[in-house]
């Protein structure tokens, strides 16, 4: 099987999970410790950069590599990530924007 069909059995997992308990309990299973904390960080990372956090600020902030906000700041102009939300008032009180 191609890397492609693992792929899309991974997004059809995610879409048949129904619950938040479930959610946690399959990444939990799935992820290792060091996916389970750099993962979020990508999270956060498009949350700021939809705000307007400067991208050296953000590395600086959430302690990651200038390359891995980078990344995300094209994966957001691309339009891939147009679904996730941020509230401002939230990333305010994090950060000082």
């Amino acid at each position: 099987m191609s890397s492609k069909v693992f792929f899309d059995e991974l997004v059809e997992e995610f879409l048949r999970i129904d619950s938040l308990e479930d959610m946690v309990d399959f990444l939990y299973g799935i992820l290792t410790p060091s996916e389970i904390a750099e993962i979020p960080k990508r999270l956060q990372i498009i949350k700021l950069l939809k705000a307007g956090v400067p991208q050296k600020e953000i590395a600086s902030r959430l302690r990651v590599g200038i390359a891995t906000v980078t990344r995300g700041s094209k994966e957001v102009k691309r339009g891939r990530l147009r679904n996730i939300k941020y509230q401002i008032s939230k990333i305010k009180n994090k950060f000082k924007v």
